[in-house]
């Protein structure tokens, strides 16, 4: 495609997602449907335009001020994904001039809000939690997420698909954490790959392979995903019960449901069961009180621990939305614990950095069920051979640490998780 019409085309998808009615990725995906002619090269422009602008949106809105022309024509010269000399040769002389301007510029002469490109609701809230290392986690979440797969343990092991993805020339190597999972480098076409295809791999970041790993799922149990959305914890709970017992995949969403369906096919499990409920008193809930195994909660939260991701999160999301959220965290907590059984356990899980969805949460729903105890996260994962499982772990008294993932100590998305067991 012409330069001038790859940034044209650019700038028409910058345009559409700074107006933030819909998810980046839904947006994105949109209009890729609508341009067909666009082939892999350029999609991947347009793509990775996109979230460099989102991830840098302050800073890019700071240097645009000097230029001429359309927004968001002035965002995506800012924010282009390609060689300099290619997009230079899309741009008029003024451009030029400007562009070599912004590219002049230190990082040491910018203000404090141009550096982190956080919403300043965000900003004290992690500050207080992580002190000195607060532009350390601000410098990793305007960076793109690491790609990492889980193996399916039920038809596969690590080291043989690690052989696999070689000979198809992608470089895949152990997660540290996670004993399921592979960091693959660059982004390869996985479901062109007979692997993905057999269902011997599923993309799942590596903090999300350790909440499933935490609730310790065993042959023959009664288990319930209750927030399961698209399933990919519900995949690996599956394969480590073997493919045996009752795994019931609940969710309030037909449509995320309908998403695992595909994958479940894939995985070779027989042993999951979706069901769409229609809030977490449903009937169904209160017929399984008091009969489930293990119970996990990955409760609807705001999604700031995935904001390498999905970066325009943290521009539609508020303060007053988070508290709206804790309030739904709570009930659908509440409610799912009435399915845990005498000495059943039960994981409370966010891929959230903020505390009011963590903490404040556990230690609320602790306060009020003397009959849950807490368990430490730190000596669950050192059990399960995890390796470092105390750096993974912090917050409460000791006997009863949370799981507190953070992209720029752990290179994972931002997770927590508490975990009771019923007396």
């Amino acid at each position: 495609m012409h330069p001038k019409a790859l940034l044209e085309a650019t700038a028409d998808l910058v345009g559409l997602v700074l107006k933030f009615d819909h998810p980046a990725d839904q947006v994105v995906s949109r209009f890729f449907r609508e341009h067909r002619e666009l082939g892999p090269r350029e999609r991947a422009t347009l793509a990775e335009t996109v979230y460099t602008v989102l991830r840098k949106k302050l800073l890019f809105e700071h240097l645009a001020r000097s230029g001429t022309g359309a927004k968001e024509r002035r965002m995506a010269i800012l924010g282009f994904h390609g060689q300099r000399d290619f997009l230079k040769s899309a741009l008029n002389d003024a451009e030029r001039r400007w562009l070599d301007s912004c590219d002049s510029v230190q990082p040491d002469e910018l203000l404090e809000r141009h550096k982190h490109n956080l919403p300043e609701w965000l900003v004290e809230p992690l500050k207080e939690q992580l002190g000195d290392e607060f532009r350390a986690l601000a410098d990793n979440l305007q960076q793109p997420a690491p790609l990492d797969l889980r193996v399916n343990v039920l038809t596969d092991k690590r080291a043989d698909l690690q052989k696999e993805l070689g000979l198809a020339g992608i470089k895949a190597s152990p997660t540290p954490y996670s004993p399921w999972g592979l960091r693959i480098e660059g982004k390869p076409a996985l479901t062109k790959l007979d692997a993905f295809a057999r269902g011997a791999v599923e993309v799942q970041d590596e903090g999300s392979q350790l909440l499933a790993l935490l609730l310790e799922a065993r042959r023959g149990e009664m288990v319930v995903d209750f927030c399961a959305g698209a399933g990919g914890k519900t995949l690996a709970i599956g394969a480590t019960m073997r493919n045996t017992g009752r795994l019931y995949a609940f969710d309030t969403s037909a449509h995320r449901l309908d998403a695992l369906k595909p994958r479940l096919a894939r995985s070779k499990l027989s042993n999951v069961h979706p069901a769409a409920i229609a809030h977490e008193r449903d009937e169904r809930i209160k017929r399984l009180a008091g009969k489930i195994d293990r119970v996990l909660v990955d409760a609807p939260c705001s999604g700031l621990g995935t904001l390498r991701r999905n970066p325009d999160l943290k521009w539609r999301q508020s303060a007053q939305a988070v508290r709206e959220l804790t309030a739904k965290q709570t009930a659908i907590l509440q409610s799912a614990s009435r399915l845990v059984k005498s000495g059943g356990r039960l994981v409370y899980a966010t891929c959230s950095v903020l505390p009011e969805e963590n903490e404040a949460i556990a230690e609320a729903f602790g306060a009020a069920n003397p009959d849950f105890e807490a368990l430490d996260a730190a000596e669950l994962l050192s059990g399960l051979k995890v390796d470092g499982a105390e750096s993974l772990c912090s917050g409460g008294e000791v006997g009863k640490r949370y799981l507190r993932l953070w992209p720029h100590r752990h290179a994972t998305d931002g997770f927590f998780a508490a975990i009771w067991t019923r007396k």
